[in-house]
């Protein structure tokens, strides 16, 4: 059987790293690979627990296995992006002339090779999260400062899991746990842009309620225009994907691994009824509807990355006038 990469499941707020056994059943069974999933002391009931604490959490389970020789493939969901994304500096591997840092890593040693964003975001080193919300709380969640926690304002089944069967909906939404509101407002110095360092596949979200789906898009056109490399899928599921397609998302985690690790899982696979149901969101010259379901936030977003460019050469610039 060939080495391939261990994946690292984070994750995202008010979630236990349960809301993955489907995925990783299927991954573990079916294919063979390696998953372990973290558990981010954020949502351990603890208001006390931080950006850093989530940081940490993650970087034990990566370092676990980088330090026995093992790669690594970053999975992350919502929140989790923020920690997953930060979670590869000094994971990934250095490149051609630029010296490591870290003189004492072992040259056996594992490395981070790539990155699998759902319903989540590419996020800017030295930002918390909700930085770029101008530390405005959402619609979906109240700031709760007699507990400390983020208080869901929305019914979770609807938000989270309006696409599956209610009995599982109601399960998942037993499952949930409260969620510290210092790592959603706190932590920005421990924060890393980690898609530059690395590839990344998005998986994207059609229904979501809570990320939609062109703020995804312009997520990603964001992140091709500052010099990112991204494959971009798609599918017709709410904020949880893993749970209502299990199927159609190891399909795409599949394709993610073999493109980073440049192995072969398994055998050739037949393609199934779900996995039929990825979409490729890119415009097509010949489909006008196209250019404006997929082309315009891909452009917008890549407006919005050439502008962080700019504003942070001119930071560059100020800083050694």
């Amino acid at each position: 059987m060939q080495n391939l990469p261990t994946l690292v499941f984070i994750p995202g707020a008010w979630h236990r790293p349960t809301c993955y056994d489907l995925v990783i059943d299927l991954l573990q069974e079916k294919h063979g690979i390696k998953c372990t999933a973290v558990t981010l002391p954020s949502t351990t009931g603890d208001p006390s627990k931080t950006l850093k604490d989530d940081l940490d959490a993650a970087r034990k389970a990566v370092s676990d296995e980088t330090s026995c020789g093992r790669d690594v493939v970053v999975i992350a969901h919502s929140y989790g992006g923020l920690v997953g994304n930060s979670v590869i500096k000094g994971f990934a591997r250095k490149r051609a002339g630029v010296q490591d840092a870290d003189a004492s890593k072992s040259p056996a040693a594992g490395h981070v090779i790539g990155l699998i964003l759902i319903a989540s975001g590419y996020t800017f080193t030295g930002l918390a999260f909700m930085d770029p919300f101008f530390g405005r709380a959402p619609h979906f969640f109240r700031v709760n400062k007699a507990t400390g926690f983020a208080d869901l304002a929305v019914p979770p089944r609807q938000f989270f899991y309006h696409d599956l069967p209610a009995d599982e909906a109601e399960y998942r939404v037993s499952q949930l746990t409260p969620h510290s509101l210092k790592s959603l407002f706190e932590g920005g110095e421990y924060s890393y842009s980690g898609w530059l360092d690395v590839p990344s596949f998005y998986l994207g979200t059609i229904e979501d309620q809570g990320l939609p789906v062109i703020a995804q898009r312009m997520n990603v056109g964001m992140a091709r225009s500052m010099g990112a490399s991204v494959e971009h899928r798609e599918l017709q599921t709410s904020h949880s994907p893993f749970l209502s397609q299990p199927e159609a998302t190891v399909h795409v985690i599949l394709e993610a691994i073999e493109a980073f690790s440049g192995k072969r899982v398994g055998k050739v696979a037949i393609k199934t009824e779900q996995d039929k149901m990825i979409k490729l969101p890119n415009p097509r010259l010949w489909q006008p509807f196209t250019w404006f379901k997929y082309g315009l936030p891909l452009v917008l977003g890549h407006v919005i990355g050439k502008c962080v460019l700019v504003f942070n050469w001119g930071r560059t610039m100020w800083k050694y006038r």
